[in-house]
């Protein structure tokens, strides 16, 4: 589009920042409305795959998360000792790294610091209360009583999008897998320079990523009932539990947490806007219209990659509307193969049933996916 756009962007995420900063650095005038009261993250580390890495070269900040994290090149897969039965390398997309651990708190004030800095505006401690969209913009109002014209309103607000509910009530609620996903920062052990999974049978599988220099974060994913929570007292006693079958850097990174706070507890849930993913003016991204399991690593990745295209759908399109529909043609097979391979993963690393569709899709394999998600999105 010949004419700066305004933008509001709601949610301050991961997909968020990076939409901010792709469309200031454009000239569009942003503003991202986040209800956390600061750059923060919740959780451990994250894993950054080649498709992500690319997306943040191409908003500036490639260098940043390098420095930040640590970069690899390899997935290792591992006996329950963490004997090495099978080093993967792992494909580059268009010359970007293979991929990279990062704390999630560092790559989050990475993404605000880079916002900021192309000119976007943050908007702390504030979250959507009105919304009218009367086809040739929006008007806003915002928890801190501001109110505005948009062009475009982006819901970036993650899996319990508000803004998915203004839009579609429950009918998009999000859908509990059934597992959930244990995680804890820990030292990082020397052997571990990679993406280490370590396999005891299909009940118990650990995952070791090395996020800096001297930390890693082990993850591990079990069938928990939905109204489970941890033991506030014991946590770290429960993982240890549920992963007792392991030795060597599983059993030392167990033996190293005797703090039953740092291990981070979450259900595995997923949503899927099965309807179009704007109406209007108004479009959700990321997790707010797609979230998936986290077993293929591609979450964040998606979301980023949703946010890259966005911006370049409105640099090419010749309205807001057109820019949406091309858009949305664009993300919506790539993102729902993602989230369907991802729970299929899931599935048969857990040894729960597949259906004949997902047992299609795991014909493409770990491998297999990870080559076609280093081809262009």
């Amino acid at each position: 589009m010949a004419s700066p756009l305004r933008v509001l962007i709601h949610g301050g995420g991961i997909g968020g920042l990076t939409l901010a900063t792709a469309l200031a650095r454009r000239g569009h005038t942003v503003e991202v409305a986040e209800l956390r009261d600061r750059f923060d993250a919740l959780g451990v580390g994250i894993i950054q795959p080649t498709n992500a890495l690319h997306v943040m070269r191409e908003i500036g900040v490639l260098d940043e998360c390098l420095a930040a994290g640590f970069a690899w090149e390899v997935l290792t897969i591992a006996d329950p000792s963490g004997k090495p039965l099978a080093r993967i390398p792992q494909p580059r997309m268009d010359g970007a790294p293979a991929g990279n651990g990062i704390p999630r708190p560092a790559l989050a004030g990475i993404l605000g610091d880079a916002a900021v800095a192309a000119g976007a505006k943050i908007r702390f401690a504030t979250t959507l209360i009105g919304l009218d969209d009367d086809g040739t913009g929006v008007t806003a109002t915002l928890s801190d009583g501001s109110s505005g014209r948009w062009d475009l309103v982006v819901g970036f607000d993650g899996i319990g999008s508000p803004l998915r509910t203004r839009l579609h009530g429950d009918r998009y609620a999000p859908e509990y897998t059934g597992f959930a996903n244990w995680r804890v920062t820990v030292p990082r052990h020397p052997d571990v320079r990679g993406v280490v999974m370590a396999t005891a049978g299909r009940d118990a599988k650990a995952l070791l990523t090395p996020m800096t220099d001297g930390l890693m974060y082990l993850g591990a994913v079990f069938a928990e009932s939905e109204d489970f929570r941890p033991d506030p007292e014991r946590a770290h006693e429960e993982l240890a539990e549920r992963l007792a079958g392991f030795s060597g850097p599983v059993a030392e990174a167990l033996a190293a947490v005797t703090d039953p706070s740092a291990v981070v507890y979450s259900r595995i849930s997923q949503v899927t806007v099965g309807g179009p993913w704007h109406a209007g003016r108004v479009v959700l991204a990321g997790d707010a219209a797609h979230a998936s399991t986290p077993h293929l690593a591609q979450g964040a990745a998606m979301a980023v990659e949703d946010a890259l295209v966005l911006a370049g759908a409105l640099d090419a399109a010749a309205s807001v509307p057109e820019a949406l529909e091309s858009w949305e043609a664009r993300r919506r097979p790539r993102a729902l193969w993602v989230q369907a391979l991802s729970r299929a993963v899931l599935r048969q690393e857990t040894g729960a049933p597949t259906t004949p569709e997902e047992d299609e899709l795991l014909k493409t394999g770990i491998p297999g996916a990870a080559r076609v998600l280093a081809e262009p999105y």
